[in-house]
């Protein structure tokens, strides 16, 4: 016998919603399955729980869509202050510069390797100590470092700092329609398991299988279990067999 099965996305719940409030419509509260005190509790919920996925839905679209244009800008700004270090270092191998540069950078000196730039944080922490150390180098009298120069580091720098704030405030927002999702979700499936238990009980004294199809006209879904398809299958085939004898 199949088992009742209660929504467990968010679009079948909004579906489920959907067909009580159809149902609401069309029949007259005598001739409907479900109590009219439900009815009115449906049709006030129906558009606060449209209204959050909506949110939910736009705030997570506008992240992922804004992320790729995000990207290109954290990639631009590493590309930038890895190659301004690397100008650094062969020009302390040159003997151009003196290891005691990368001090203004917040490097050791006897360090010549590419400090680490794999998170968001180490970029911003290493892009703000190179333009910070450039420019203190600067007041000291020092020649600039070239291709790039550090106002070249820092205009992608500063494009990526505004990216990334920005990302983070999309996050923020689509982090907020996450929860006030999860915060009514409890709600809705609390509205659609009383239009299912009410419309259930309307119909019970009416055989199993007739009792099902009126239900599932309220949305009602039953499925049946993997042992139960099986024989169903079997019994099919068998019918089959016969009719064609």
């Amino acid at each position: 016998m199949p088992y009742r099965r209660l929504p467990n996305t968010d679009s079948s719940r909004l579906k489920a919603l959907k067909t009580a409030i159809q149902k609401g419509k069309e029949l007259t509260p005598m001739d409907m399955a479900f109590k009219q005190s439900t009815f009115q509790r449906v049709r006030s919920f129906l558009p606060k729980w449209e209204k959050v996925l909506t949110e939910h839905k736009t705030t997570y679209d506008i992240q992922i869509k804004n992320n790729q244009e995000y990207l290109k800008k954290l990639k631009k700004a590493k590309l930038y202050i890895s190659h301004f270090i690397q100008v650094v270092n062969m020009a302390i191998v040159r003997g151009e510069l003196q290891q005691s540069v990368r001090a203004f950078y917040g490097i050791e000196e006897d360090n010549n390797k590419l400090p680490s730039l794999n998170t968001e944080s180490d970029v911003i922490e290493l892009g703000k100590n190179l333009i910070e150390g450039e420019v203190k180098r600067k007041m000291k009298g020092y020649s600039s470092v070239t291709n790039p120069t550090i106002a070249v580091v820092k205009v992608h720098y500063d494009n990526f700092l505004e990216a990334y704030k920005f990302q983070k405030m999309l996050q923020k927002n689509h982090t907020r329609a996450l929860n006030n999702l999860s915060d009514i979700r409890d709600e809705s499936d609390d509205i659609i398991l009383n239009i299912w238990n009410e419309v259930e009980e309307s119909y019970s004294k009416l055989p199993e299988d007739l009792k099902r199809e009126k239900a599932q006209e309220y949305g009602l879904v039953y499925v049946y279990r993997k042992n139960e398809i099986g024989r169903i299958s079997l019994f099919k085939d068998n019918e089959a067999r016969i009719f064609n004898l």
